[in-house]
């Protein structure tokens, strides 16, 4: 049951055959077995959601239904507000932080029914290392491989079956990357698309908040109930959000799939190249036209995105930045204090090349309706908690070449995953569409889904408990705490 997808136990609690109490129950159980192991949820919402299930189920009988995630459990990553309950971000500044009001994803989750587990780990401030105060989620397909930074909790709970579904936020990456170290599914929107209202930021000019599934079906399920213009928001855009499940079981329309041989598998793994290729043959198979495209090099432009980013992470962080300095761990502090000798000149110089980045990819998405790619540039790779927990590391350009673009002109994305390595690690194949066009995304993930299997693959618990113990740090906390 703890693998199924969204759609599938929304229709046993439709046809009642499962209660959400039940389902809840079992999710609950199922963390308190494995999650002092895997260490994804930083705040455990146990009472909370076992009132809303309850709730949930009594309007169910009653014939007062919402739809698909009516009583389902899920989560969300600890940068969204949750009226009430600690919101963190990883970073210890904010242990006592109690938002008075959720966030509008939040809000729009439960309007929709969702039950509520609880607030998932990610590293300080949605960068690159954990606060020493804070355990390090464990990726559940190998115990010393790297769980995808940011939204790492995110994608660890979804691949271990600790919720159906999950937010994660994407600056640079930290939806897909999780999402591909993981072997599940993340669909990065359209910048805009999905309100940032009481979300904490770490750079807002390339913020996105998305799901994280099991399947891509899900994934634009649950994007279908977050989307949308907010009042709090400004930045939201006024289209409306079409729906997106209407043409997932229609044969994908008659589309051009540009690739790029040189962009997509030089200077990367050969095993993740192959599999790409091979998923391109697929989507070929599947109707789609491949057309070759020619991009210039990415990773000069790549290269401006750490100005830009702890430049704008200064101005988000000004509350307890540099007042409290020494309470961020090494890693996000020596962002931070990047980012505070940053001048305008760098700034303008950085935004520059962001902006001819995106002209490139806008010319190259001119005559194609969907651009493909990896989701990064190998398998999760070996880390080490003291790696982790700092000092900050430069990452070289080709570590954020399929994503950073991305997160500079605000395309949507998708990720899903496309096979595994010889050591049984996961891939994952991206799909970049135009702005808005999410639906066509998922229509043809959904396809590529149908034909492949790669994505009912799940982990093999019980190798965590053989070779890693738990943290002697929580790993799962109680509201208020």
């Amino acid at each position: 049951m703890h693998f199924n997808t969204i759609i599938q136990v929304a229709e046993l609690i439709r046809s009642k055959q499962l209660s959400p109490s039940e389902l809840t129950q079992m999710q609950l159980e199922r963390i308190q077995q494995w999650d002092p192991h895997l260490k994804s949820y930083a705040t455990l919402m146990a009472e909370q959601a076992v009132e809303t299930a309850r709730q949930a189920e009594t309007d169910i009988v009653a014939g007062d239904y919402r739809g698909p995630l009516h009583g389902v459990p899920i989560a969300v990553k600890d940068l969204c507000y949750t009226r009430g309950v600690r919101t963190m971000g990883g970073a210890k500044v904010n242990t006592d932080h109690i938002p008075a009001y959720d966030a509008t994803v939040v809000r729009k989750l439960t309007a929709a029914g969702a039950v509520l587990l609880g607030k998932l780990n990610l590293t300080e401030g949605a960068m690159g290392g954990y606060n020493p105060t804070f355990s390090i989620p464990i990726n559940p397909w190998h115990p010393q491989r790297w769980t995808g930074s940011s939204s790492s909790g995110s994608g660890v709970a979804i691949a271990s079956g600790l919720c159906f579904g999950a937010l994660g936020s994407d600056t640079g990456g930290s939806i897909r990357f999780p999402a591909a170290a993981c072997g599940v599914v993340g669909l990065k929107p359209t910048w805009g698309r999905v309100s940032r209202y009481g979300v904490l930021a770490l750079a807002e000019s390339m913020d996105h908040v998305g799901p994280m599934t099991r399947s891509v079906a899900d994934a634009g399920l649950m994007l279908q109930v977050i989307a949308g213009p907010d009042a709090n928001d400004p930045t939201t855009l006024s289209d409306p959000v079409p729906e997106m499940s209407a043409s997932l079981d229609q044969a994908p329309p008659a589309i051009r799939i540009g690739f790029d041989q040189h962009y997509a598998t030089s200077d990367i793994d050969p095993e993740l190249a192959a599999a790409v290729s091979s998923s391109v043959d697929i989507l070929g198979e599947l109707g789609a036209e491949v057309v070759e495209i020619k991009l210039p090099d990415i990773d000069p432009f790549v290269l401006a995105w750490p100005i830009l980013c702890t430049a704008e992470a200064v101005l988000a962080h000004q509350a307890t930045y540099p007042s409290q300095r020494e309470v961020y761990g090494p890693w996000f502090r020596g962002w931070l204090d990047k980012g505070a000798g940053v001048s305008g000149a760098d700034y303008a110089r950085a935004n520059t090349l962001r902006a001819t980045c995106n002209g490139h990819f806008q010319r190259a998405m001119s005559g194609i309706d969907l651009l493909v790619c990896p989701s990064m540039s190998a398998p999760p790779h070996p880390v080490t908690p003291a790696g982790l927990y700092g000092p900050m590391s430069d990452r070289p350009a080709r570590f954020q070449r399929f994503t950073v673009p991305f997160n500079y002109n605000g395309m949507p994305t998708l990720s899903l995953p496309c096979g595994f390595t010889r050591d049984h690690l996961p891939l994952s194949l991206q799909l970049v569409g135009k702005h808005l066009s999410e639906p066509l995304l998922c229509q043809v993930g959904h396809a590529y889904q149908q034909t492949t299997n790669w994505h009912q693959h799940h982990p093999n618990l019980n190798r965590i408990l053989s070779e890693n113990t738990p943290s002697t740090q929580p790993s799962v906390g109680q509201p208020g705490e």
